[in-house]
């Protein structure tokens, strides 16, 4: 049977399975056809042949094979031009040319491009974007079916052909378990699948080796820094297979090239990514040589210096925070740390206002671009992201600003260190002159780092460093009941509840439902009427959802899903594989973007979509950033978003869903985390046996990590 696709109704990217609404030729009924139809698109003629079947749905065609047929008729011209496949053609623009050429519309594309420039309309620069996106479609339709041939979704196919673009195919044959490294979310097994087609023995060392790669790059992602080897080689056997014999000579292997290291303390063998282990010995390195290096200030001079700012700002300090403020000049690296409330902004203020009064010259950065925002919005001066401040070269994958050539700062000064993980923290250890002092502020009860290691934990318990911790609530933090709330559930209590939002003007309120169902119902009535009624808020810009979980009914995809058709319900629609954003959607960017600037957790607002070019712009804080298609993977709704998402991020009103659903993700540290997230209210939405869960489980998931030895180890 052939005929046209005139309708993508569903896609499983996961898959390809795909339901659309198909018009067979000479025919002008649609019938509904379903199968794994990897990159079909609307207005693309096939060819199929299948079996009809009845199903809930009513009657549809299962298509078993198919392939793509070249459009030979006005109509079919045109449906395929006008679908947004090709770069640059829209639907109008389709229409004046099929009037134009008629069926040898297609033909002239291919082979004659330059006579478009005959229609009403079409220049040079449309002409040459055209010209580029037909080689692209043609070139990616042959890569896209070789991958999906071998069990690759539409989703990774897209992400593939954009690393690896028109060499894609002579990469994957050569060796195919480079996907591991170089696609986020790409396991072993996808790349083993593709290997074993290819003719890849099991017992191959390229596949062993691979197979050690990508689990010890699993652990990574986990947070560990290294990996006990004994541990590894039963997950190797597991996962991989190979005898015990087999996968030493491939760790060997591995190890003569500079990709693993091992260390041996305490009799345990320790498998590191090289680039680990090294990062260890230098932060430890540097850190020593910052203890022992003398200090630029007397005691003295220091008190006196805060007393004089102190008065003269009309600031009220208490002792702990001098104390701080004291030994962030009489130390050359030092560590505050706190919770919400306990005054770490007055400190900071302190610390910038004494180094301009000295005339030092002081670099304020935080790990993402949000934390440096309120950074600069607490002390009126200019902060980085700790990558802008070290210069990053995204081209090169380096730091402009290194050993070799570091910064020219008297005072380095990190907010929201606890997100900073061991790679960063390198990079910015190395960079920082032996002159300067380095002072790390966070908040070591929150969530760790997304990526590996427990840097500011390390340093704190290796109890080298100075590190002031600051417990003292102040008065006017003392009336929030988010900030007294915060620390009941950081000391294992159980916070001070009000049950309905309607009955005061406080901060912080508990709604009590035990089903998934109602706590997702409850969130809808919160953010669409009850919230923005009684407080005023924008239900799009000033709400953030923060849930413990991905999936589930009310997990961040789901709620998203919900979110979007109750607060824009009407917007312009794009479309691509199983995802669907509208023009005013708030989004996510879900990795860092070192071309663009923009990092895993920013969040925007869709500000336009061009079904034409297949692009979408996004503002992010007055930012407005261009998207093809290859990389809408970057992005997601962000309605609702993880907890571990929001770190760094501070939101008017955070409603935190609560469940026995989420179990094995209810822990102390990430509800303080989502409730130290709110600044004027926090609604929580669950159960009250979650909610106890939640604030006694203060066991912390182990991450394996030297840094701390490293530091107490004695230098010879």
């Amino acid at each position: 049977m052939q005929g046209i696709i005139e309708k993508i109704v569903f896609v499983n990217e996961n898959n390809s399975y795909t339901v659309a609404r198909f018009r067979p030729a000479g025919q002008k009924e649609l019938i509904t056809i379903i199968g794994n139809l990897a990159s079909v698109s609307c207005g693309e003629s096939l060819e199929i042949s299948g079996e009809w079947e009845n199903s809930q749905f009513g009657r549809q065609f299962k298509v078993e094979k198919y392939s793509f047929l070249i459009p030979t008729t006005c109509e079919a011209i045109e449906k395929y031009l006008g679908s947004g496949l090709i770069k640059g053609i829209g639907p109008h623009l389709a229409k004046n040319l099929v009037n134009k050429f008629k069926e040898k519309t297609l033909e002239i594309i291919e082979n004659k491009i330059e006579l478009l420039k005959r229609v009403n309309g079409i220049g040079e620069n449309r002409v040459k974007i055209i010209a580029e996106a037909w080689v692209e479609q043609r070139e990616i339709k042959n890569i896209m079916l070789f991958l999906q041939g071998h069990g690759i979704s539409t989703n990774y196919s897209f992400r593939i052909f954009k690393t690896y673009g028109k060499e894609t195919i002579t990469v994957l044959k050569k060796n195919p378990y480079r996907l591991t490294q170089d696609i986020a979310g790409i396991g072993f097994k996808i790349a083993d699948k593709i290997a074993l087609k290819l003719g890849i023995l099991s017992d191959s060392p390229l596949r062993i080796e691979a197979g050690i790669l990508f689990i010890l790059n699993e652990f990574v992602g986990e947070g560990h820094v290294y990996y006990p080897k004994a541990d590894l080689e039963l997950k190797v056997k597991k996962i991989i297979g190979g005898d015990s014999q087999t996968i030493e000579t491939a760790i060997q292997n591995l190890i003569r090239q500079n990709i693993l290291s091992i260390q041996i303390t305490d009799k345990q063998e320790r498998l590191y990514l090289s680039p680990f282990l090294v990062a260890e010995k230098n932060i430890a390195g540097k850190i020593k040589t910052l203890l022992f290096d003398p200090p630029d200030y007397t005691a003295k001079e220091i008190d006196k210096l805060i007393d004089k700012i102190s008065q003269k700002e009309k600031i009220l300090l208490d002792p702990i925070q001098k104390e701080a403020i004291q030994k962030s000049f009489l130390n050359k690296i030092t560590v505050i740390t706190g919770g919400p409330g306990t005054g770490k902004t007055t400190i900071t203020n302190v610390i910038v206002k004494l180094a301009k009064f000295k005339k030092k010259r002081i670099g304020l950065a935080s790990p993402t671009g949000r934390a440096a925002k309120q950074l600069e919005k607490a002390t009126g001066e200019a902060a980085k992201t700790i990558h802008r401040l070290l210069d990053f070269n995204p081209g090169k994958g380096t730091f402009s600003q290194n050993s070799l050539n570091p910064l020219d700062f008297d005072i380095v000064l990190i907010d929201e260190a606890s997100m900073i993980d061991l790679l960063l923290m390198n990079a910015l250890i190395e960079a920082i002159p032996n002159y300067s002092h380095l002072i790390l502020i966070g908040d070591i009860d929150q969530l760790p780092s997304v990526n590996a290691g427990t840097v500011l934990s390390d340093i704190i318990n290796s109890a080298a460093v100075n590190c002031v911790r600051l417990k003292k609530i102040f008065r006017q933090s003392q009336e929030s009941l988010i900030i007294t709330n915060a620390h009941l559930i950081n000391e294992g209590k159980l916070p001070l509840i009000k049950n309905n939002p309607g009955e005061s003007l406080k901060d912080f309120y508990f709604i009590e439902h035990s089903q998934p169902s109602e706590i997702l119902n409850a969130i809808l009535h919160l953010v669409g009427e009850r919230i923005p009624k009684r407080f005023k808020f924008n239900p799009v810009d000033d709400i953030q959802i923060l849930t413990p979980m991905h999936k589930g009914e009310i997990g961040v995809e789901n709620l998203n899903l919900k979110l979007q058709e109750l607060l824009n319900p009407a917007g312009e629609i794009f479309r691509k594989g199983g995802k669907e954003f509208k023009l005013k959607d708030k989004v996510m960017q879900t990795r860092n973007n070192y071309n663009k600037e923009i990092y895993n957790g920013d969040i925007g607002r869709i500000t336009a979509i061009n079904t034409q070019d297949q692009t979408i712009s996004v503002d992010f804080n007055g930012r407005e950033l261009l998207y093809d298609k290859f990389e809408l993977d970057d992005l997601s709704l962000a309605y609702a978003i993880s907890v571990h998402k929001s770190q760094g991020s501070e939101y008017k009103c955070v409603i935190i869903p609560l469940s026995t659903q989420h179990y094995i993700m209810l822990q102390k540290n990430m509800l303080y985390t989502a409730i130290s997230r709110g600044k004027e209210l926090v609604i929580i939405v669950g159960s009250k046996e979650a909610l106890s869960i939640a604030v006694r489980n203060d066991k912390l998931k182990q991450r394996y990590s030297n840094l701390k030895n490293f530091i107490q180890e004695k230098t010879d």
